[in-house]
């Protein structure tokens, strides 16, 4: 379980990462490895996202905006981790 647990917390790491990638170096080129490695990270962590993310709406900050999903996810991983 502990694994899962690691494997889930690594792929939210690598989401947030190819999100800031996005940010700083434009948008994937179409079929390029960005691309498909954002496709694959995205697919894996968007159903775990979701159901949070429609409980707790991204914090918003002006023009910015804080996924709250993100962060309470990553925390409950990081204390169930701890438990186990």
């Amino acid at each position: 379980m502990d694994l899962v647990l690691l494997l889930v917390q690594l792929l939210l790491v690598a989401r947030a990462l190819l999100d800031w990638s996005t940010v700083l170096a434009g948008p994937a080129q179409a079929g390029g490895f960005r691309s498909k490695l954002m496709s694959g990270v995205y697919t894996v962590t968007e159903p775990i996202l979701a159901p949070v993310r429609r409980v707790v709406p991204p914090l918003r900050i002006g023009g910015a905006a804080i996924d709250l999903a993100f962060l309470i996810v990553f925390f409950a991983i990081v204390v169930l981790r701890a438990i186990i």
